[in-house]
């Protein structure tokens, strides 16, 4: 039996999607995954950005960053990209390969077998560094090797953040 994969331009031209209050991703089967957004999400990854932006000024941070993984398109909750990331990959939707930084936003709905499959991802398109946000705002710092106990790319960055 054929399936209908969903490929990632029409989740993003489909002016039935656009409004709704959730994450859309897409899984490796090509089917929509969406996630209910949380107001305490949504003020962590805001409270991330501000802090990447301020801490890396030379680069641009950013929420809901799209990226091809090769379980399909994630949607990273805040990303951290250099001057020369954007001047390899410029607006491209989604991202061909990872930011520096990604950073996920846990909520109640996520799993963590589903937090570790999507580092992994990451790490596999490029990222430098993963950070896992928990719901009460403690950061935990990932490198393709393992934990760390701050970030190396961005050493100043706080080990909770409140929303």
């Amino acid at each position: 039996m054929e399936v209908n994969k969903v490929n990632w331009s029409s989740v993003i031209d489909d002016p039935l999607l656009a409004d709704l209050p959730f994450k859309i991703e897409l899984n490796e089967w090509g089917k929509i995954e969406m996630t209910p957004a949380s107001n305490l999400h949504g003020m962590l990854q805001t409270a991330i950005a501000f802090l990447l932006k301020e801490k890396m000024p030379s680069g641009k941070a950013f929420v809901e960053c799209s990226i091809q993984t090769s379980k399909n398109v994630k949607v990273a909750d805040v990303v951290w990209c250099s001057t020369a990331f954007l001047q390899r990959h410029g607006t491209i939707t989604p991202y061909p390969a990872a930011p520096e930084i990604v950073v996920e936003v846990a909520s109640p709905n996520n799993l963590l077998a589903e937090l570790v499959d999507k580092r992994l991802l990451y790490f596999e398109q490029g990222a430098q560094e993963v950070w896992l946000c928990e719901d009460s705002g403690a950061m935990l710092f990932y490198r393709p090797d393992g934990k760390l106990a701050q970030s190396v790319l961005c050493p100043g960055f706080p080990q909770t953040v409140d929303a």
